[in-house]
């Protein structure tokens, strides 16, 4: 028994006072005031938060409406309704202008050539372009509104042709305008500039613009 020791004592619980609760019989305490009164926050809030959620909300449903109805509605109304330009250059051309004729008929497809650049939004280049007609080439283009595109036509347009060596030929119209589509051929047929629109509608889809 000597080696045991007495429990140290429990110490006593500690009194409402010094939890600070308040003593058996006395009144609740009553919260007083609000910091800020009521009507003040209602109109801090009618003031600025809802215009501020409002144009927050109105932003963020235009981006939405932008990205999933008006943007694939203008590149599927775009696509289906190319303008090239009415104009030609060399033996191309003549194919360029049998393909809207009634045989093959390209305006099925919602190609329409127009004779002003600026209503335009397709260039085909359909033909052997010189340097001495390349600085018109340009400023047809550059006349022409965004978004617009460009479709090399024939083996002239693509890398020069035949005429490739010679001193007044340029090896190639992507030297002066972006192309977005090649056409093979001398000259190429109709059919063949059909597939060639029909490649950029695709092109145009895949890029979304």
């Amino acid at each position: 028994m000597g080696g045991l020791s007495a429990a140290p004592p429990v110490p006593p619980p500690p009194s409402k006072e010094a939890l600070g609760l308040p003593a058996p019989g006395a009144e609740l305490p009553v919260v007083g005031q609000a910091a800020v009164p009521f009507a003040e926050i209602e109109t801090l809030r009618a003031r600025e938060f809802i215009p501020a959620a409002k144009e927050t909300l109105s932003s963020l449903l235009a981006e939405r409406a932008q990205g999933k109805v008006l943007r694939p509605t203008f590149n599927w109304a775009g696509r289906n309704s190319l303008f090239p330009l009415h104009w030609g250059l060399a033996c191309c051309a003549i194919e360029f202008a049998a393909g809207f004729g009634a045989r093959w008929d390209a305006e099925r497809f919602g190609v329409v050539p127009r004779s002003s650049p600026r209503q335009c939004d397709l260039l085909i280049v359909n033909g052997t372009v010189t340097w001495k007609v390349a600085h018109k080439l340009i400023a047809l283009y550059e006349q022409m509104p965004e978004p617009k595109w460009v479709i090399a036509m024939g083996n002239c347009a693509t890398g020069g042709g035949p005429f490739r060596t010679a001193y007044s030929v340029v090896p190639g119209v992507d030297k002066l305008v972006p192309v977005d589509v090649y056409i093979a051929g001398c000259p190429p047929r109709p059919e063949a500039m059909l597939e060639g629109i029909l490649r950029l509608e695709d092109l145009i889809r895949e890029r979304g613009g």
